[in-house]
C-alpha cells in the first residue's frame, strides 16, 4: 500500500496525474499481484490506472507464482512485493520491486529475515518500507523488517509486534507512523500496533478493531485516516470497514461496507482520493471484484474493471505520484 511522504503535498493532491512535460511518463496507479485462483498460484500483476480506474496487466511478473504476499510502495519511485508461498517454492524471503513509471520488475539482493507468508506491508514513502509479522517454517513472527528505499537495504527493528502473529494488515500515515492491525496469534486479534517512524518505536492503540479478525486488508489516506476492511472472525466472513483517524488515533466504523463479506483480499490507495479493496474470498468463491472507497465521503462503489481472474491472497500497493 503506498503512502505519501508528509513532506509532499497530501491534502491538496489532485486525483489526476500531473504532467511534467516528459511525454514518456505513464499515469500513476495501483497494483494487485500474485494470489491463488483456486487451482493455480499466480505471478501476474494487474494495474488499476488512476483516475479513470481502468485495468491493464503488466508484462512484468513476480519472480515466481506466490500467494499471501505483502505489498508496499515508495510512491513515485517503486513498489515492492515481499514474501509469500508458492507451489514447489514453499515460503519465500524474496522481495520483488516494480520500478515506476516503466513498470519493470527487478529483485532485491536484500531479503526478508526469514522466508514467510501472510505478513503486512506499509511504507513511509520517500524513506522506508516495513514488513511485519507473518508465518515462517517455525511459527508466527513478531519481527518487523525495514527496507530503506535509498539503497534497498534491509534491517530489522528492535521493536516488535505485541505478539507474534500472522494474517494481519498494515497501512501508514506517511512521514508519521504505520499501523498493524488484526491477525492470528493462536486466537483472533482486535488490537492495533503503531510504529512511529521517527524512532521506529512500537506502541499499541487504545482503539481496537470492531471485532477480532484475521485475513483482513489495510490502506490509508495519508495525513487523514487509515482503513481496515473485511477479514474473518473464525466464524463469519466480514464486510465492515473500520477507520482510524490519524489526528487522535480514534476508531470509527463506516456505514459503507464491502460489497460482500470478504477475506484474503489486497488493498491499496490513491492518497487524498480513494482506496481500493481487490480480489479475496467470500467463503464460497474467489473474487475478481474491486471495491472503491472515496475518501471525501467514505462512500463505496464497485469498479466496472475487474482483475484478470478471480483470486485470493493478493498483495496490493500503489503509486500516487510525486509533485
Amino acid at each position: 500500500m503506498t503512502r505519501f511522504d508528509s513532506r509532499r503535498r497530501v491534502s491538496t493532491y489532485t486525483s489526476a496525474w500531473m504532467p511534467t512535460g516528459d511525454e514518456t511518463s505513464q499515469p500513476v496507479g495501483g497494483y494487485f499481484a500474485g494470489g491463488h485462483d483456486g487451482s493455480s498460484y499466480l505471478s501476474g500483476i494487474d494495474k488499476i490506472t488512476f483516475p479513470d480506474d481502468t485495468k491493464s496487466t503488466l508484462s512484468a511478473t513476480l519472480t515466481s507464482a506466490v500467494y499471501l504476499v505483502a505489498g508496499m510502495a515508495n510512491s513515485g519511485v517503486g513498489g515492492y512485493f515481499a514474501g509469500g508461498v508458492g507451489s514447489g517454492t514453499g515460503k519465500v524471503s524474496r522481495i520483488d520491486k516494480i520500478t515506476f513509471p516503466a513498470d519493470t520488475k527487478s529483485t532485491l539482493s536484500a531479503t526478508l529475515t526469514s522466508a514467510r507468508n501472510s505478513a503486512g506491508g506499509m511504507a513511509n514513502s520517500g524513506v522506508a518500507g516495513y514488513i511485519g509479522g507473518g508465518d515462517d517454517d517455525i511459527g508466527n513472527i513478531s519481527g518487523i523488517d525495514k527496507i530503506t528505499f535509498s539503497a534497498d537495504t534491509k534491517t530489522t527493528l528492535s521493536a516488535t509486534l505485541t505478539t507474534a502473529r500472522t494474517s494481519l494488515a498494515a497501512m501508514a500515515n506517511s512521514g508519521v507512523a504505520g499501523y498493524i492491525g488484526g491477525g492470528n496469534d493462536g486466537g483472533y486479534i482486535s488490537g492495533i500496533d503503531k510504529i512511529t517512524f521517527s524512532s521506529d518505536s512500537k506502541s499499541t492503540l487504545s482503539a481496537t478493531l470492531t471485532s477480532a479478525r484475521y485475513l483482513l486488508a489495510g490502506m490509508a489516506n495519508s495525513g487523514v485516516a487509515g482503513y481496515f476492511g473485511g477479514g474473518h472472525n473464525g466464524t463469519t466472513t466480514l464486510s465492515g470497514i473500520d477507520k482510524i483517524t490519524f489526528s487522535a488515533d480514534t476508531k470509527s466504523t463506516l456505514s459503507a461496507t464491502l460489497t460482500s463479506g470478504n477475506f484474503t483480499m489486497g488493498a491499496m490507495a490513491n492518497s487524498a482520493v480513494a482506496g481500493y479493496f481487490g480480489a479475496g474470498h467470500t467463503g464460497a468463491a474467489n473474487l475478481s471484484r474491486i471495491d472503491k472507497i472515496t475518501f471525501s465521503a467514505d462512500t463505496k462503489s464497485t469498479l466496472s474493471a475487474t482483475l484478470t481472474s478471480a483470486r485470493n491472497s493478493v498483495g496490493g500497493m500503489a503509486d500516487s505520484g510525486i509533485l
